[in-house]
Formats: structure tokens, sequence, C-alpha cells
């Protein structure tokens, strides 16, 4: 079957931010300042997808601001991916509590050109969307503390479109999961 694939995962960035090494002055410790006590996030859902001929990777996503991704948050972004990614989807995904609901297993009845498939239970190094999450986490965002949720959100929006633009990085995650796809 010709069809898009796509690898959906969902995450969360906190406002402590991942400590990383930094450079300071000599004899001057650097100081990074955030707030403690805080457990706000940006909740973000996202694909990785490839075209039926092999020959381009994306990456779609969509921001929730301090709000925990459910079946409801699920089947908007796949409306949304499903107007943006024409033609029949193979939509591979983990075992997320919102992926086995009652309500997408009606949601997915009622859109057949979605045909989902599991990754393998505790499996997430095989979803290369996870390694997204990972390289925004450990590169662009690390030592940088987003004082407010406004500011969390903007700066994972930013980084996210980066990574949208850079298809040699998207290749890469799926190089990295070890998938056998044959991207041309």
């Amino acid at each position: 079957m010709k069809a898009h694939l796509a690898f959906l995962d969902e995450t969360g960035m906190l406002m402590a931010p991942l400590v990383r090494r930094t450079w300071a002055p000599r004899g001057q410790t650097p100081i990074l300042r955030q707030r403690t006590n805080s457990h706000k996030k940006v909740s973000v859902i996202g694909t990785l997808t490839v075209t039926p001929r092999r020959n381009r990777v994306g990456f779609c996503f969509r921001l929730h601001p301090d709000v925990n991704i459910d079946t409801e948050k699920v089947e908007e972004f796949l409306s949304a991916l499903g107007r943006h990614l024409r033609g029949p989807i193979v939509l591979l995904w983990d075992r997320f509590t919102p992926h086995k609901s009652r309500r997408m297993n009606a949601y997915l009845a009622a859109h057949p050109n979605i045909h989902p498939e599991f990754f393998p239970p505790y499996a997430p190094e095989l979803n290369p969307t996870e390694r997204v999450w990972g390289y925004m986490k450990l590169n662009p965002m690390a030592n940088d503390p987003a004082l407010q949720l406004d500011d969390l959100t903007r700066s994972t929006r930013s980084h996210a479109r980066s990574v949208q633009r850079k298809e040699s990085l998207l290749r890469a995650f799926f190089k990295h999961a070890g998938l056998p796809l044959r991207l041309r």
C-alpha cells in the first residue's frame, strides 16, 4: 500500500532546564537562574512523517501549554495531520493510554484512511520521534531556563520549527532508530 508513514509520540518540556556543561571566566562560578517549585510544562505531540515514495521526511507538531495530552488532543492532532497528508496514513505509535482508549478506537473506525500499528511494548528506541524530543532537550534547549510558561512555549516552538527545516537531521533520527526504511 502506498501510504504516508507517521511516527507519533508525545512529551513534556519542563520549566526546570536540563543543565549541561557551561563556560564562565576563570574564578567565576556560572549561575543558572530558574523558578523553583514550578511544575508547569508544555506538552508536545508530534510526528515524523515519510512520503509514500520515501523521498521526503517531515516533522509536524502541536504544543499544549500546561495541559496533559489526552485522547481529545490526539484526535485533534490526527485530524490536522489527515488534512496535511493527503491519502492513507500508516500510523506507528506507542502504547500510551489515549492511543488505546475506546474513544480512540471509535475515532479510528470513523477514519479508515488511518491505519494504526503499535510499536512493541517498552521499545521507545524504535520510535524516531523519541529521538527528536531527546535532541531538543539535550541540545538547543539545554541550559535554557524558562522563567515563564510563555517563554518555554516560545522556545519550544522556535526549536521545533528549526528541527522541521533540517531534513538531514530528521533522516538521522530514522537512521539512529535502526528502522529499515529505504529513504532516498
